[in-house]
């Protein structure tokens, strides 16, 4: 039986990624500067790593215009709501212990 880990998405598997895949499954849209300041990031950071969620077609950025100013606001896709979903439950299966040998002794271990 292979390893649960195999399972994991390398694209969501970043840490700043999985947060944005996090934060985005929670809500319908979630503006630009508001994901920022969720995620406690910078403009520079969140930008790269929507963009590689935007090419794995997981999550979809879009602006509009409001008055003269330009809005960014992204949106998790079916796909990248399917592939967090995924992700979240190999988490748990290796948090789980899932993969893990049954046989192995409980040595060192503090019950």
């Amino acid at each position: 039986m292979a390893h649960p880990r195999h399972h994991l998405d390398s694209v969501i598997h970043s840490p700043v990624r999985f947060s944005i895949a996090s934060a985005l499954a929670a809500a319908d849209q979630v503006q630009f500067h508001k994901l920022r300041e969720i995620l406690d990031t910078s403009s520079p950071t969140l930008s790269k790593h929507l963009s590689v969620l935007e090419e794995a077609g997981y999550v979809r950025v879009e602006k509009s215009l409001h008055g003269r100013r330009v809005r960014t606001h992204a949106t998790l896709t079916e796909s990248g709501r399917e592939a967090f979903d995924a992700h979240c439950r190999t988490l748990s299966a290796i948090a789980e212990g899932a993969g893990s040998d049954p046989l192995a002794t409980d040595a060192g271990r503090a019950d």
